[in-house]
C-alpha cells in the first residue's frame, strides 16, 4: 500500500472546497496587478484567477482549472528567469489559488498550501515589490486572516499544521496558518 491508500482522510464538501479557493482567489487578486504591470499582455495568470473564480461560484471542477494553472506556473517561471521576482510570485499566487480547486481530503500537512499558499505568495509579491518590507506582507497576511470566513478556517483545521521548509513563503504560510488555526481559542 502507499502513503495515499494509508492516510488518514478529512470531511470536505463541494461547497467548502468552493469556499475555500473563492477564499484563495480573494487573496491571490490584489497581486496581480504587480504582474499585469510588468507583463500587460498576458493574461496567463488571469485567467488562473478567473478559472478559479467561476469554479467557486458553482461551475464544475474540470481540466481546464489545471491547464490555467499550468498556463500560470508557466508565466511564473518567465517572470523569474527574466529577474522580475514580484512578478514571478503574483503568477504563482494565482496558480495557488486554482490550485486550492484541487484541495485534497488527506489529513497531510502538505495540503495546507493548497488553502493559504495564495495569501503567502501574494504576500510575497507585495513584499518583494516593496523592496523586500517583510512590513508590507505583514499587511497582506492581516487581510487574509479578515478574508477568512469560519468556513476556510473550519476546513484548514482539519488539516495538520502547515509544513515547514519552502523559504520565505512556507514563512509566510505558516505564519499566516498558526494565527487562524488560534483564532477565537483565547479569552
Amino acid at each position: 500500500m502507499t502513503e495515499v491508500d494509508t492516510a488518514p482522510t478529512v470531511e470536505l464538501s463541494m461547497s467548502e472546497l468552493r469556499e475555500v479557493t473563492g477564499y484563495a482567489v480573494a487573496c491571490a487578486e490584489p497581486a496581480l496587478a504587480i504582474f499585469e504591470r510588468d507583463y500587460p499582455d498576458d493574461r496567463r495568470p488571469r485567467e488562473a484567477l478567473d478559472a478559479a473564480r467561476a469554479f467557486a461560484r458553482g461551475a464544475k471542477r474540470t481540466k481546464a482549472i489545471r491547464n490555467a494553472a499550468w498556463a500560470a506556473q508557466r508565466a511564473f517561471q518567465q517572470a523569474r528567469d527574466a529577474g522580475r521576482a514580484a512578478a514571478g510570485e503574483a503568477a504563482r499566487a494565482a496558480l495557488a489559488a486554482a490550485g486550492a480547486a484541487f484541495l485534497h481530503p488527506l489529513a497531510k500537512a502538505t495540503q495546507v498550501p493548497h488553502i493559504l499558499g495564495s495569501a503567502a505568495h501574494a504576500a510575497r509579491a507585495f513584499e518583494l515589490d516593496a523592496g523586500d518590507d517583510p512590513r508590507v506582507a505583514a499587511g497582506h497576511l492581516a487581510t487574509a486572516r479578515e478574508l477568512a470566513g469560519p468556513v476556510v478556517v473550519s476546513v484548514l483545521r482539519r488539516y495538520p499544521a502547515a509544513p515547514g521548509g519552502r523559504g520565505r513563503v512556507g514563512e509566510l504560510v505558516r505564519e499566516l496558518d498558526a494565527a487562524l488555526r488560534s483564532r477565537g481559542l483565547s479569552g
